[in-house]
């Protein structure tokens, strides 16, 4: 099994994380397609509970066993890192199944908070019975966490990585032929034909684990489960001890988040049926804001779902060696990744969000939609840099930051919501806008505390990092003029999914052409990645016909 270097451990689990996540992107154009605006609804009400039942369950696991399995690795104490891994499994197996008895027993009440007084949608019943469709993925989801954690504790990121794009290819294999299956075919009911569709995360899950499992076996001396004669002194009891310490950080940050969404969700709702629009406007804001636009910023938030893939365990190895220096060189590593390739592809999927939209959901209420993943983007920028602050105070054991910085940012977007959207409401802006400005507000917070209290008891700087972002400023805004030339040139048919695809398309590669182009004069690319693996990257993409010339990145 090959182990990754951090910035290849980086690329693998990005790169698999896109993958992953595009499809995600893609599968819901047929599917929004073929159970409407009231079908999504239903969908994004029952899949944003069970993401918060999944947090508690599993989310703190995997990082966790990987953090362990990392820091008994660099001990040499091959026999706990084993023990701690058969341990986890242990706990997963009794939270999993507290957690699917709970959220199925209690669907019914938890359909209730959603919907409140909301008359005119979905039933109650409707949301319950979906809700308990989707509940039976929490007892497999987990054990593929737990088994994930355990191979990028090793620095091994492909398996996992892999199993994640074969867990996504058959949920939406089951999403989409289940739903189409259950309503054209079958002719079933909407509410059933969702529950079909909610049941694939069951089913990837289940083909997901069946890979991994292969690969434990094939390889099980390799990952020590086998040939391991010395006896470590660590105990179960101090091992379930420092798990439980590693993972709970984690579940609060992953529920927290979750969180986010499920917070805004209900008081979207509530208030803006509290300000008077009808129950078909409210539904669909709602569910925008909550599942549908963060189906297409999840493109932005995979960059830092793999760079916490690839941090947590190299930070955990060099906070184990006491290296400080490297623990603050791969942090502001980790950021300039998020600034360097983040802000251009959030500027240009806001500037592009109107055609983005029509090629995802149609242009049933497009300038709302186009509205909701405008403003929403830029949430993603915030999160991710939210996302790695949070994850490096976990790897250093500053449990206390953790749960003070991410219980700050959610209580400030909890009380901001409902004022900024009665607020945006007021100056005749749409009331949504306000609730994701609170979100970004919520982030902000977290994360600029986060950075403050690892300069205050770590001396960790971050010249560099403010340094790049200087760099980043001419070539974002060479980007934003040469997109706004080529939209005033350019014609679109909002009506025409194919017309939006070129036109999408013929911006974002000239957009992007022009913003790599000066980042690799001015050295960021450089900086970033080396001179080395740009040349590897280039040389796989173009079969060794490419290669870049060495470019001095002191000036």
């Amino acid at each position: 099994m090959k182990k990754s270097s951090f910035i290849e451990g980086t690329v693998i689990a990005t790169a698999a994380i896109v993958i992953t996540k595009i499809l995600g992107m893609l599968y819901v154009i047929p599917f929004y397609a073929i159970i409407g605006v009231q079908g999504s609804a239903l969908y994004a009400y029952a899949y944003n509970i069970y993401v918060i039942f999944l947090d508690i369950s599993s989310a703190g696991l995997p990082v966790a066993i990987s953090k362990i399995i990392k820091e008994y690795n660099t001990l040499g104490m091959m026999d706990a890192k084993v023990r701690a891994y058969k341990v986890g499994k242990k706990i997963i197996s009794f939270i999993s199944v507290a957690a699917f008895i709970v959220l199925f027993l209690f669907a019914e009440n938890l359909a209730t908070l959603i919907l409140g007084d909301l008359q005119g949608g979905n039933t109650i019943a409707d949301v319950t019975f979906v809700i308990r469709c989707v509940s039976f993925a929490i007892l497999v989801i987990p054990f593929l966490s737990v088994s994930k954690g355990y191979l990028q504790g090793h620095n091994i990121i492909n398996v996992s990585s892999i199993s994640q794009v074969i867990e996504q290819v058959v949920r939406i294999t089951v999403i989409l032929g289940g739903s189409y299956l259950g309503l054209k075919v079958l002719n079933l009911s909407l509410t059933t034909s969702v529950g079909i569709a909610v049941f694939g995360a069951f089913a990837g899950g289940l083909a997901a684990i069946l890979y991994i499992v292969y690969n434990l076996r094939k390889h099980k001396k390799e990952l020590g489960f086998e040939g391991v004669q010395k006896k470590d002194k660590i105990t179960n009891k101090e091992i379930l001890k420092k798990l439980a310490t590693y993972a709970i950080p984690f579940i609060i940050i992953d529920v927290a988040v979750s969180l986010y969404n499920f917070v805004d969700m209900v008081l979207i709702s509530r208030t803006m049926t509290y300000l008077g629009f009808d129950a078909a406007t409210t539904e669909f804001v709602t569910s925008s804001v909550a599942t549908w636009a963060g189906k297409i910023n999840v493109i932005v938030n995979s960059i830092a779902m793999g760079l916490t893939v690839s941090l947590i365990p190299n930070i955990v190895e060099a906070f184990t060696l006491k290296k400080w220096k490297l623990v603050e060189g791969r942090l502001n590593k980790a950021i300039q990744i998020i600034l360097v390739v983040c802000i251009p592809m959030v500027i240009g999927i806001a500037m592009l969000s109107k055609p983005i939209w029509s090629i995802f959901y149609g242009t049933s209420e497009l300038e709302l939609g186009g509205l909701v993943l405008a403003v929403s983007i830029f949430g993603a920028l915030f999160y991710n840099i939210y996302m790695i602050t949070s994850s490096t105070l976990q790897s250093l054991n500053k449990f206390k930051a953790v749960y003070f910085t991410t219980l700050l940012g959610y209580i400030a977007n909890a009380v901001l919501d409902v004022p900024f959207m009665l607020f945006f409401n007021w100056i005749g802006v749409e009331p949504f806008v306000g609730a994701i400005i609170a979100s970004i507000t919520g982030y902000t917070l977290s994360y600029g505390t986060a950075l403050f209290i690892l300069k205050k008891d770590h001396q960790i700087k971050y010249k560099e990092t403010v340094k790049m972002l200087g760099k980043i400023i001419l070539p974002t805004i060479c980007m934003i003029v040469v997109v706004l030339g080529i939209k005033l040139i350019l014609p679109v048919n909002y009506y025409s999914k194919t017309s939006c695809i070129i036109y999408v398309a013929i911006i974002a590669i000239f957009g992007a052409a022009v913003y790599l182009f000066i980042a690799y004069k001015k050295g960021l690319l450089q900086e970033i990645f080396g001179q080395e693996y740009l040349n590897k990257i280039l040389n796989k993409l173009t079969f060794g016909k490419l290669k870049l010339q060495e470019k001095n990145t002191t000036e």
